[in-house]
């Protein structure tokens, strides 16, 4: 089981002091946030991509490339990128890249984002999204699987005899997530190829991302990648702590009610009784957390917001050192107990070039066809 944080990257005024950082200072508590992740003994650092204010990520493999030089332990991944605008070549090499400079921590959540004017910024049809999506997921897998390419599709003009540079550490291209809180086709297309499928359940009630998982998990099976308690999950959170709950509640209200994400609407008790959000104390965090497993069944990353809303850097530090010291330790604990053996465990590039080195030759399956995709696997 993994664990870890990820960012939006917004620049937020903070509500108790009227202070709004500067865009550069908001990147350098970033990049401080990810390395005390690491150092408070975390599993995963992600950071979304957004192309207009107030988020400043707008190149993550050079955020995450930056912070694979400062530590040595902790993944490195994104959360999301946007495989709808992003050209496929581009995702192709940059991740590669990543791969190498991190020694293989790195992998990288794809999703479609949820900024509607970012399709026409870079010259698409949002009401291509689904189309999108497909196409160029596939060319991404074949820019990664095949050393030369040979591709014609509908959004993009045609490869001939092209490589990808650099070729995937070890022969092994990066671990994908699939990411997306409303997308049936997103959870098709993350079981059609065995992919993970990353539902950031931060907004809408558990019942909504149950069902989303359950389809993605009954699909995993389906297309003969194992059982469907061996598909890839990972699930979204958000926390605010202190030691005493009171205070956690007095202290995150403002920020909450400020907030671009949730400002104006429901109450914080409205909003923390019907989504994943825990603002409490630690022993809270872990009631809530372990409940996950309840609903959505044993999964493999666990990943909190913790660094929005102007929360200011030296309160998000505490809030990791709560995390690392008081709360993961014992989720780590509980969530390994009566964990089947056949579940696999998170992701990670060793992991993967053992799997591909264990790989043999298997008796042909069952082909079946691919509803999202149109192709078929065996």
């Amino acid at each position: 089981m993994q664990f870890g944080i990820f960012t939006v990257g917004d620049v937020t005024t903070d509500p108790t002091t009227g202070k709004t950082p500067t865009e550069g200072e908001r990147i350098k508590a970033i990049l401080t946030i990810a390395k005390h992740a690491e150092d408070v003994g975390l599993d995963v650092f992600a950071t979304g991509e957004h192309h207009n204010p107030p988020f400043i990520p707008s190149s993550p493999t050079t955020m995450l490339g930056y912070i694979a030089a400062q530590t040595s332990k902790i993944i490195l991944s994104t959360s999301t990128t946007l495989i709808t605008t992003s050209d496929p070549v581009k995702i192709a090499e940059d991740f590669a890249m990543l791969q190498h400079v991190s020694d293989g921590r790195a992998d990288v959540m794809l999703g479609r984002g949820n900024t509607g004017p970012v399709y026409p910024w870079f010259g698409k049809d949002i009401r291509q999204a689904i189309p999108l999506t497909v196409e160029n997921y596939q060319l991404l897998r074949q820019l990664w699987d095949e050393e030369v390419v040979d591709w014609e599709g509908r959004f993009r003009t045609p490869l001939q005899g092209f490589t990808s540079t650099p070729r995937p550490l070890d022969g092994v291209a990066p671990f994908v997530w699939h990411g997306s809180i409303r997308s049936p086709q997103v959870a098709e297309l993350a079981a059609f190829y065995g992919d993970g499928f990353f539902a950031n359940n931060i907004f809408w009630p558990k019942e909504h991302f149950k069902q989303l998982i359950g389809l993605y998990r009954e699909r995993f099976e389906h297309y003969g990648h194992g059982t469907a308690d061996q598909a890839i999950v990972g699930l979204g959170g958000q926390v605010f702590m202190r030691k005493n709950s009171q205070d956690a509640v007095r202290e995150f209200r403002p920020y909450f009610d400020n907030a671009p994400v949730y400002g104006g609407g429901p109450s914080l008790e409205e909003f923390t009784d019907a989504t994943p959000l825990t603002v409490g104390s630690p022993q809270e965090v872990i009631d809530s957390t372990l409940a996950f497993r309840d609903t959505f069944g044993d999964y493999q990353r666990q990943l909190f917001l913790m660094d929005h809303a102007g929360l200011p850097l030296k309160t998000v530090l505490e809030q990791l050192d709560l995390l690392g010291g008081e709360v993961v330790p014992v989720l780590r604990a509980e969530f390994a107990k009566n964990r089947p053996a056949h579940v696999p465990d998170g992701p990670t590039h060793a992991a993967l070039v053992a799997a591909k080195g264990a790989e043999v030759d298997l008796s042909p399956r069952e082909v079946v066809k691919d509803t999202v995709t149109g192709r078929t696997a065996s």
